[in-house]
């Protein structure tokens, strides 16, 4: 690697480039994770969709397929989360990362066991709150990215925390090759950090079947919707979407508890332990309890098109970009070329040839 690709992200996560796998719930398995940080990456194992007991085993399929350093991915409202920080710490995994929810206690357990701590955030608020509490690096995600996300374009969000925190920044929503590396460290970036690329990858474990309906999908076939989980959620159009776009408040109700309990069965989660954790949601987000309720719809239609391979009867979280891709490298092959052409059009930023 160049000195143009060599940003503190590197040298704090002991990566050899400045790009960042996403942790995508049921997407970001042992597998891909590997591959990534085999590319020179930095990849992120996906806790949040994993039972507690789960996630000390995940690491260790991670450590058997690498020995690159990687992260892990929860989320603070999840069952079992404190079991999760026992775990993640004791693992000593290079970095965490999270939405909303730690505070500073929990900041300050994981970077006095070295572990680098770095938030996505979706608002300028946001960014400035994880740094009052103490994080490390920041992930902004702009509105062109996948699943949850928010209404400001990466383009301006980027310069707009880049001007209002003094730590590391690594840019996401809409990233997908060396041009958009190059430019996010013109920006001031520290690197990029990717979700729908990397998931649109031969390394990704999930199904064939689904994959195929990201490659084919169009721009006109992405939408943002709240009539998932009462959240801002980019989305792949798809049979069951247009299902739910339809449905009446009722049947939204009725279709969310039938699949808080398939989540109680697929996390192992006791039904206090959810009505915790929406409640938790609630007072963090904003959100009505018939909203947080609805959030057991993401991870139980996510499962059965990312695991089960049943794409026509879930959903497809997506950022803007699988609109316009249309392959699938392998993380060798992506990585590859995002440094070569980043490369490339730095040096000739600099020098003009």
């Amino acid at each position: 690697m160049t000195t143009l690709l060599h940003t503190p992200l590197v040298d704090l996560l002991g990566c050899r480039y400045p790009i960042v796998q996403t942790a995508m719930g049921w997407v970001a398995r042992p597998e891909l994770v590997a591959a990534s940080c085999n590319a020179g990456a930095f990849g992120f194992l996906a806790a949040a969709s994993l039972r507690a007991k789960e996630v000390g085993p995940a690491i260790d399929r991670v450590h058997s397929l690498t020995d690159r350093p990687f992260g892990v991915n929860f989320h603070m409202f999840q069952p079992g989360a404190a079991q999760i920080v026992d775990t993640i710490i004791a693992a000593k995994v290079k970095a965490v990362s999270f939405g909303r929810g730690p505070d500073k206690v929990m900041i300050k357990r994981f970077r006095d066991a070295g572990i680098v701590c770095m938030p996505t955030v979706g608002a300028l608020r946001h960014a400035q709150k994880m740094v009052q509490i103490g994080i490390d690096v920041l992930i902004i995600q702009g509105g062109e990215g996948g699943g949850h996300t928010g209404s400001v374009p990466t383009t301006l969000l980027l310069p707009q925390v880049l001007d209002a925190v003094k730590v590391p920044v690594v840019a996401a929503g809409g990233f997908f090759d060396g041009r958009g590396l190059a430019a996010a460290l013109a920006y001031g970036a520290a690197g990029v950090a990717m979700g729908t690329r990397f998931l649109m990858t031969r390394d990704c474990p999930v199904p064939e079947v689904t994959k195929k309906r990201y490659v084919t999908a169009g721009l006109d076939d992405i939408v943002l919707t709240t009539r998932l989980d009462g959240l801002q959620h980019r989305l792949i159009r798809n049979e069951v979407l247009a299902d739910i776009e339809h449905a009446g408040p009722t049947r939204l109700l009725v279709g969310a508890l039938r699949n808080a309990l398939r989540l109680k069965r697929l996390t192992g989660a006791k039904l206090g332990e959810l009505v915790v954790a929406a409640r938790g949601m609630q007072r963090e987000g904003g959100l009505s309890f018939g909203q947080a309720l609805m959030a057991a719809n993401s991870p139980v239609l996510i499962e059965r098109s990312m695991i089960q391979g049943r794409p026509s009867e879930g959903v497809m979280s997506t950022g803007m970009v699988a609109g316009i891709l249309g392959d699938l490298p392998s993380c060798d092959e992506l990585v590859a070329s995002m440094v070569n052409d980043a490369e490339a059009r730095l040096r000739q930023l600099c020098t003009g040839v």
